[in-house]
């Protein structure tokens, strides 16, 4: 998986190309928790639950279904923008397993669960995988995760989110 560090770049991005007066803080801070909640399900570990479960790590809860889930209960607790609401929670949510499935390590990620147990990675992985641990973030190998995370998350969201930004202050000139 990315990172904590990672995730949080897609609703930041985001956020700068919807502009503030359709992404508001508190849909902000929604969009945040919806790029981080998926990696919740390690607690699955505790329960005996096998990596490789449905309801295990990487499993239902980074699935597309579970993203539509939470955008919906977006959509219902931010009424004013109902839409908006839906598909940025689901767009933040749904990126936390489509960068999964992009990184070179883990066993798949169940990008179609309920509807099927099998698990998915994209044919080009070069996101290196960040480790469960957290004596990772005291390695050398942390920085290694960190520059590729750089080179292929923060960087191109960044990209997005300054297109976003331009595009929004030439329309306002």
């Amino acid at each position: 998986m990315p990172s904590v560090f990672a995730h949080p770049a897609v609703p930041i991005a985001l956020a700068c190309v919807a502009g503030r007066k359709r992404v508001s803080p508190s849909l902000m801070a929604a969009g945040l928790v919806a790029s981080l909640l998926p990696d919740a399900d390690v607690v699955a570990f505790r329960f005996g639950i096998p990596y490789g479960a449905m309801f295990g790590h990487r499993g239902f809860f980074h699935s597309i279904f579970f993203a539509a889930l939470a955008g919906a209960a977006a959509a219902l607790y931010f009424r004013r923008r109902r839409a908006v609401s839906f598909l940025f929670v689901f767009a933040c949510m749904a990126s936390h397993g489509l960068l999964d499935a992009i990184t070179d390590g883990g066993k798949g990620i169940g990008l179609l669960a309920p509807f099927t147990a099998e698990r998915y990675f994209f044919p080009w992985r070069p996101i290196t995988v960040c480790s469960l641990s957290p004596r990772h973030f005291f390695s050398s190998e942390f920085w290694s995760v960190m520059l590729s995370e750089i080179k292929w998350v923060w960087a191109p969201c960044c990209l997005l989110g300054a297109i976003g930004v331009a595009r929004r202050k030439r329309q306002r000139s």
